[in-house]
C-alpha cells in the first residue's frame, strides 16, 4: 500500500514540472517561394546593413533576431534564427508590406530598399 502511495504521488508531482521554453530555431512558416529573396536570405545582420543600411527596428528574443527596414514604397522585416547552436544568426524568412499593412511582392521590397 505504501508503494502505491508512494508512486502516485511522484507521478503527481512530476505532472507538476515545466520543461524550459524551447529556443526558436525556425520561422514558423516556412518560405516556399524565395525567388528574388538571394541576396536577402542566409544574409547575417551585418550583411543585411550593408545592403539596406541601418535597420529601423531591431529585435532580440532568444537567440533570434527581427530586423526591421523601410521605405517610400514598403516595410520589409527580416527574421534571423541561429543555423545551429553558437552559430550567427541568418535570415530564413522575410515578409513585406505597404505603408497601410497589406502585403506586397517581398522580392520587389528588396529590391526597393536595396542600395546600389
Amino acid at each position: 500500500m505504501r508503494k502505491t502511495i508512494a508512486i502516485s504521488g511522484l507521478a503527481a508531482l512530476a505532472g507538476c514540472a515545466t520543461a524550459p521554453a524551447p529556443v526558436p530555431t525556425a520561422v514558423s512558416r516556412p518560405m516556399t517561394n524565395t525567388v528574388g529573396l538571394e541576396r536577402v536570405i542566409g544574409q547575417d545582420a551585418a550583411g543585411l546593413t550593408r545592403l539596406f543600411g541601418n535597420p529601423i527596428q531591431d529585435f532580440r528574443e532568444a537567440g533570434a533576431r527581427k530586423l526591421q527596414f523601410a521605405g517610400a514604397s514598403c516595410v520589409l522585416d527580416t527574421y534571423l534564427y541561429p543555423p545551429s547552436s553558437g552559430r550567427e544568426p541568418v535570415v530564413t524568412y522575410v515578409d513585406a508590406r505597404n505603408a497601410a499593412g497589406e502585403d506586397v511582392d517581398r522580392a520587389a521590397c528588396v529590391e526597393a530598399l536595396a542600395r546600389r
